[in-house]
């Protein structure tokens, strides 16, 4: 089973049940071998109703699907909902309770219910909670409890912190209940009762997804005081059966800081849990005011077998070292063979500063001029980011003829890192200021977006200095829209700030200029793979044809064009996701044109694969693998892929790896 499949073990649904299925041949009744069956086709390719309520999705066309939810076939039921979820207009709302409360299909029911959650629309509770009591299939218990953590108000978190009594000890309930209260969370709407719920859903005896749920809830949701629940969180870190259990118990650990007994907790777990990314959140959950605690243990963590938590050991230093030498910190960070590791610590070396400070700026500036890597000069540019005395040094970086790409947006981002740093000096702030007017003026889409954004921050105080929005209305208007649609974002925004005007709507493009092409679609099988060839190795994919054709077509469009090879992964977030795709190399490049988000019933668990993006229906030729359960991407992220093989490749991806080649296999 997969693991997106152990997420919602009590929703398992029909796709997923098809996964496990395996075609069966006739034996021949001569000795010849037996001729090739051929591989089943995608449900598109033998359904044109199918194929009209996906084209109907894509063109956001509300209306058009609503009388599909009248059709006798459950299939096109089924299909319509699904669709709902991606167009996300509250005007379906109350048919889709209707179809909720009337329909005969438990799938059907189900992905009612997981519409009213994707559209969020408060005017779907009082349904939701009434229908509960009412529902006779587990499954859709499940699916409306979780739909009602998306749409339920302060007021009906009471109801959905307590259960009926009847439905106290149903395991699809409980498990929906638990979600249901990390949707909640995720928005913010919580309780003391909701925490002690979710305590109670931590515990052993209960699935592996519920302790999932109650455990991601408990550490993603803001403003909690954990600390008289250490001893449960403990518990969960140190022996749930499952690494994500224990990964995301360990991260809610941090909101129990303040009993003495968490330094320790957390230490041990960083030397010692046998899963990297459990090690790693056990890192990322040490805080300064426990610095000498765990000290010796992150220490330790520089050395990590894996480099994933060796760069989290180095982001601990940098965001928490306390009275540490940038000396000490020099030393250790010469000795490291990673080079984003090595980076990154020189960079809390900087922080750190003292009499040594200038030595340790020279040092960098040394290793920078020496790197052939341009994503370790990025990342040294970074790190100089922490002191202002090398503003010249990363201006000139920044700016030079020929430079690469992911030079000169690293260099942005770092001269913006330096007018952030409390000791930047006044009598440079006009030179901050005209390098920011050159990174606009550049062309660069990637300079032209950060100093953008960095002009419209009020704490940088720049409106007295770049007062007109000239020069930015020149950039923009020379953007490719919707190529260059995030640098023209923030360009809009900016200039809507220093006129004082409401916010401009995003032109997001239309399914029109780009529509699903449905001859590539049909000639996929139903299954279909993709061998992504690395240079740390091969990770196939299958891909979701059936959930995600638009989605799907675009990836075999761009793979069979040769567009993917040579890129790299340009983005590596740890205990998070590996990305690439970009054109670029620093997440800021696109295709010529924008897909429609396609938000079917699927979930971000380990080894998913999305579509980035700049919001809704802006999706293009970027995406991501996931390296464990990330729940609070899903309906928010397309889903168009999963690994099936070379989860181990994905842990070992860095910045800068190679994608040597895509191939599709059909």
């Amino acid at each position: 089973m997969t693991y997106s499949a152990l997420l919602r073990t009590a929703a398992f649904t029909a796709s997923a049940g098809c996964a496990l299925l395996t075609a069966c041949a006739t034996r021949p009744a001569t000795s010849a071998a037996p001729a090739a069956a051929a591989p089943a086709l995608n449900q598109f390719a033998t359904d044109s109703a199918l194929r009209r309520i996906a084209t109907l999705q894509d063109e956001r066309r509300t209306a058009a699907l609503l009388p599909y939810l009248d059709r006798p076939e459950a299939r096109y039921r089924q299909a319509a909902a699904e669709a709902l979820a991606s167009v996300q207009n509250k005007a379906a709302t109350p048919r889709l309770l209707l179809l909720l409360q009337e329909d005969q299909d438990p799938r059907v029911r189900q992905l009612a219910a997981y519409a009213l959650g994707q559209s969020a629309d408060s005017m779907a509770e009082t349904g939701l909670y009434q229908h509960l009591p009412r529902e006779t299939d587990a499954a859709t218990r499940h699916y409306a409890l979780e739909a009602l953590g998306r749409c339920t108000s302060r007021a009906g978190l009471v109801s959905l912190t307590k259960l009926p009594a009847a439905l106290a000890t149903d395991t699809a309930t409980l498990s929906g209940q638990a979600w249901g209260l990390y949707r909640a969370g995720l928005r913010g709407l919580t309780s003391e009762a909701a925490v002690a719920r979710l305590v109670q859903l931590l515990a052993k005896g209960n699935t592996t997804g519920t302790r999932l749920a109650a455990a991601s809830a408990l550490a993603r949701t803001r403003g909690l005081n954990l600390a008289p629940y250490t001893a449960a969180l403990t518990t969960a870190a140190q022996t749930d059966a499952h690494y994500a259990v224990r990964s995301a118990a360990a991260s809610a650990l941090s909101k129990a800081a303040t009993n003495p007994t968490v330094p320790a907790t957390l230490a041990g777990l960083a030397r010692r849990d046998p899963d990297y990314r459990v090690r790693l959140s056990a890192l990322r959950s040490m805080t300064a005011p426990m610095y000498a605690p765990v000290k010796e243990a992150a220490w330790a963590a520089l050395t990590d077998a894996n480099a994933q938590v060796a760069l989290t050991a180095a982001e601990f230093f940098l965001a928490h070292a306390t009275n540490e030498p940038g000396a000490v910190l020099l030393e250790k960070a010469q000795a490291l063979p990673q080079w984003r590791v090595r980076a990154t610590l020189l960079a809390a070396a900087l922080h750190q500063g003292g009499p040594n400070k200038a030595a340790i700026r020279r040092a960098v500036e040394e290793r920078y001029a020496a790197s052939a890597n341009v994503y370790e000069k990025g990342y040294l540019l970074k790190a100089l980011g922490e002191d202002p005395a090398a503003f010249d040094f990363v201006r000139q970086a920044a700016f030079a003829p020929g430079r690469p790409l992911v030079v000169g947006t690293y260099g942005v981002e770092a001269l913006v890192a330096q007018r952030r740093h409390p000791d930047f000096p006044a009598v440079r702030r006009p030179d901050f200021a005209l390098a920011l007017r050159q990174a606009v003026l550049s062309t660069d889409v990637a300079q032209t977006g950060l100093a953008a954004e960095a002009i419209r921050d009020p704490k940088l105080d720049l409106r007295r200095l770049l007062p007109n929005p000239d020069f930015l209305v020149a950039a923009r208007d020379k953007l490719t829209l919707p190529r260059d649609l995030e640098a023209w974002q923030s360009l809009q925004q900016t200039i809507d700030f220093l006129r004082g005007v409401p916010p401009t709507p995003v032109p997001v493009a239309s399914a029109a200029t780009h529509p699903i092409p449905w001859d590539v679609v049909m000639a996929l099988p139903a299954n279909p793979q993709a061998v992504v060839h690395t240079s740390q190795g091969d990770v196939v994919l299958r891909l979701l044809v059936n959930e995600a054709p638009g989605s799907v077509a675009s990836f075999v469009q761009l793979t069979e064009k040769g567009f993917y090879n040579g890129k790299n992964f340009h983005r590596v977030v740890p205990n998070f996701v590996a990305q690439g795709g970009c054109p670029r190399g620093d997440g800021w490049g696109s295709s010529d044109y924008n897909l429609r988000s396609e938000f079917a019933d699927l979930h971000y668990g380990e080894g998913a694969v999305g579509l980035a993006s700049a919001g809704k229906d802006t999706e293009s030729c970027q995406w991501f693998i996931t390296h464990a359960p990330t729940p609070h991407l899903d309906g928010r992220y397309t889903i168009f892929a999963q690994v099936v093989q070379g989860m181990d490749v994905v842990s070992r991806l860095e910045i800068g790896d190679r994608i040597d080649k895509v191939e599709i296999l059909k």
